[in-house]
This record gives C-alpha cells, structure tokens and sequence, in this order.
C-alpha cells in the first residue's frame, strides 16, 4: 500500500532481527514501519533493534508502529516511536501519516520529502527502549508514602518481578522494593537494562558470563546466576555480540 503514494519510496522488508537491522543499516531510510503483534511469534524480533540503530546510526529513522492491539501502539510510544497505526490499515491512514509528517518537517523538508520504507514484523514480547544521548547520569526515585529514595541507575545491578511489585538489587547487595510491576520498568529502563527471563531485568554492565547451556547469566563479583528463557534468547544474543563490539579479546 505504501509504495502507492509518491511521498513514500519502499525499500525492502524483514521478518527477522538480523535482517531488519541490516536492512536498516544499508539504506538509511527516513520512515520504518515495525509491527508489533506478528502472526509468527517465533520472529525473534524486538524493540532492542532501536537500541542497535541508535549504537549505528546518528540519525535514526522515523518509526511508525502498527498492530491490532491499542494498548500496544500506547505502549509503543513510551520507547518514543513517532507515531502508530491501527490494523487493518487502510489507505486513509497513509493520507493521514503522510500530512503529519509533512506539517512537522520544515518547507524546504517538504518540497522534496521521499520517505523510505523498511518493513519488519516484532513480536509482542518486544523487549527494549530506544538508548539516548542522555546529559546526566539517570536518577531512580522509589516513592512511598512520603518517603523519597533516590538511587543511581548505574548502580542497579538487576530487577526481580515479585507480582505487582519488583525487587531492585543494587550492586552493594542492598535490595529494594519498587511497588511498580516489573514491565513498568521495562518500559521506562533504557539500555543496558535488558530483559531476560519473565521475571528478570539485568543490568547488563554486570553480567560476567554467561552460559547458554544452563541458560543463566552469572552477575558480577556475586555468585548470584539468573536464569534465561527462550522468549528472550534473542535479547542474550544480543548481549554476546555487544561484549564482541567492544575492546574483546576471545581465547
């Protein structure tokens, strides 16, 4: 549908983590569209694919959700999406879409706006939230009847879902409780907050190894092990080649 309009330019699709972000990489496009509730749940695609354009790329796409699910697209918008459309998608909602992002481009944007097009399918367990060039170090504040705790976010070593509240483990081995369920934080945490396991969130700047095998993630300078299931095996994937990216020595 997209590729007939003349503001929209397809490129290409993905159904899959690796080739989205490819994709992506390769043709820098202006516009993507990610659908967030895919048929095919076994896709192991993710909203960690907008941490990795933002590790990339200095200027990210715009990205445009779609799902059946209203709760969804409202979700979505907390990673900072610039806008969501509902399924079935109609051709109205292209009109609509398009007009918005003319009115907030400038007129010269306008005059020779060609939006490129990457199409790729996340599913509803999708994971992360965009990373930002963020000024200052991001401050927690737990609130409790009056009761103000601030805690430094580098300092939070994992999140243990405990039902409706979560369990905040600092790296000094002080835990904290948060009467927040742990996909509230999943959802305001940026990178390198990671989600791994229905009731974990780890830091990963303190995972010390990981073992695929056992499917636990090992935090540092702890013999603290935290499980992984396979909905998030994509997430621990991701974790491995980010280790790769750095200074990394493999003997």
């Amino acid at each position: 549908m997209a590729d007939s309009f003349s503001e929209l330019e397809f490129l290409a699709s993905a159904t899959n983590y690796q080739d989205g972000l490819n994709l992506i990489l390769e043709h820098t496009p202006q516009l993507v569209f990610l659908e967030i509730d895919p048929a095919d749940k076994k896709s192991n695609l993710s909203l960690m694919l907008i941490n990795e354009l933002y590790r990339y790329l200095k200027i990210v796409p715009k990205i445009i959700v779609t799902t059946k699910k209203k709760d969804l697209a409202f979700e979505a918008i907390q990673y900072e999406v610039t806008d969501y459309i509902l399924k079935p998608l109609t051709r109205i909602d292209f009109v609509k879409l398009i007009l918005k992002l003319s009115k907030s481009n400038t007129e010269s944007e306008i005059s020779s706006l060609k939006q490129a097009v990457v199409s790729h399918a996340i599913p509803k367990n999708a994971e992360h939230i965009k990373i930002g060039n963020t000024e200052k170090p991001l401050i927690l504040c737990i609130k409790s009847y009056g009761d103000y705790r601030y805690i430094d976010a580098k300092d939070i070593a994992y999140l243990q879902a405990d039902n409706n509240s979560t369990d905040i483990h600092l790296s000094n081995g002080e835990m904290i409780t948060a009467f927040k369920t742990l996909k509230h934080f999943e959802s305001v945490l940026t990178y390198p907050f990671i989600r791994i396991h229905n009731s974990y969130i780890v830091n990963r700047t303190y995972i010390s190894r990981i073992h695929n095998g056992n499917t636990v993630c090992y935090i540092k300078n702890t013999t603290i092990k935290l499980p992984f299931s396979k909905s998030y095996k994509a997430n621990i994937d991701l974790i491995i080649s980010d280790f790769s990216n750095e200074n990394y020595l493999e003997i």
